[in-house]
């Protein structure tokens, strides 16, 4: 990367670390990790979503018993209020980070585009 690009994108980080949604983000993982069943619940379906993904990547079978547990572990998370908080605010910095990527991948997309139609 350009020495101007990576300026760029590390402007965009401290962007993204001042913003109020960012802020909030972190306020709500603060108020987890003080609540300790809040805590104790996010640690366990952090777990359980890691092993289902480290599965995945090596190919193996992920059982149906797991997807039970996966399943009835994020519905008890989803009861607390303070993870339903964290996890509705991390789903819309993702969105967020999702369109800053679509933004920036732009140019490619059209050379990409312009590339393919000039055959």
């Amino acid at each position: 990367m350009s020495e101007p690009l990576h300026a760029l994108a590390r402007q965009l980080e401290q962007a993204i670390r001042a913003s109020e949604p960012f802020q909030q983000l972190k306020r709500a993982y603060e108020d987890v990790r003080r609540d300790e069943i809040a805590y104790r619940m996010f640690v366990n379906v952090r777990d359980i979503q890691l092993r289902l993904h480290e599965k995945q990547m090596r190919g193996a079978a992920i059982l149906p018993d797991e997807i039970e547990q996966a399943q009835k572990a994020m519905a008890l998370a989803q009861q607390n209020e303070k993870l339903a908080r964290l996890m509705a605010l991390e789903q819309q910095m993702s969105i967020t980070i999702a369109e800053v990527q679509q933004i920036a991948m732009k140019p490619l997309e059209e050379l990409h585009r312009s590339f393919m139609e000039g055959r």
